[in-house]
């Protein structure tokens, strides 16, 4: 696993879309340019949608890992308007 600088984690399995986008949105707006998210995601409808609308939103996706559980672990980091 890349060893990235995360400035906060968010677990967003207990949720479905859109609110996981929702969620993962209000994370990074807390977030300062330039600072790393992780996302714990499940797979399906999650994994295809919101590494997708994060990069909508203009913010970098660095990595995107398969836990092998049947969930993901998404790397965002935030980039400023």
């Amino acid at each position: 696993m890349a060893d990235f600088n995360i400035t906060d984690s968010i677990d967003i399995t207990d949720v479905t879309c859109p609110i996981t986008f929702v969620k993962t949105k209000v994370a990074l707006e807390e977030l300062d340019d330039g600072d790393i998210l992780s996302v714990k995601l499940n797979d399906g409808e999650p994994v295809q949608n919101v590494p997708r609308s994060v990069k909508e939103e203009g913010h970098k996706v660095l990595s995107l890992t398969d836990n092998g559980d049947g969930t993901f672990e998404l790397i965002i980091q935030k980039v400023g308007d």
